[in-house]
């Protein structure tokens, strides 16, 4: 009778044990579930925060996009401003030049006029003369006339006509 009583003792014994090592992995997949339901609740946070993120950076896009735009439309407006400026500075030189050739050629002119024809500047500084001392007798007799007209329109019985 040893053997049987040794036997179902073994028995026992291994069933127990498988029991125990069943537990054991019932207890390791319990907590192997609750970490992926753990896992999976988190990747979900954390695809929405991506997912928010990049909306985020599709705006900063756009945004970034309009702000480009007025960039290179303000460095075109800046760049035809210099342009015009430097051609309007060259356009003064020019003038400038001109004026400066055109005003030497003047006194030029005027001195060898002066120089070689001085009679000529004398009679015309003459006539020049009479002609203004002409239009001011024309001035003043136009004065005169207008004068006479108040005076025959004015009512002479008022002392602020007289």
């Amino acid at each position: 009778m040893k053997w049987p009583t040794v036997l179902v003792c073994l028995s026992a014994v291994f069933m127990v044990g498988i029991m125990v090592q069943a537990l054991r992995q019932e207890m390791s997949l319990h907590n192997a579930k609750l970490r992926m339901v753990h896992n999976t609740a988190e990747i979900k946070r954390k695809e929405e925060a991506i997912l928010e993120v990049k909306g985020k950076i599709e705006k900063l896009k756009i945004s970034l996009g309009d702000v480009d735009q007025k960039t290179n439309d303000i460095k075109a407006k800046k760049d035809g401003i210099v342009k015009s400026t430097q051609e309007s500075e060259t356009r003064l030189q020019t003038c400038n030049k001109e004026k400066a050739r055109h005003t030497q050629t003047n006194k030029q002119t005027h001195t060898n006029q002066f120089l070689f024809h001085p009679q000529t500047q004398l009679s015309n500084h003459g006539e020049a003369k009479k002609k203004a001392e002409e239009d001011i007798q024309k001035l003043k007799q136009q004065i005169l006339d207008r004068d006479k007209a108040v005076c025959a329109i004015a009512d002479t019985t008022v002392e602020e006509a007289r």
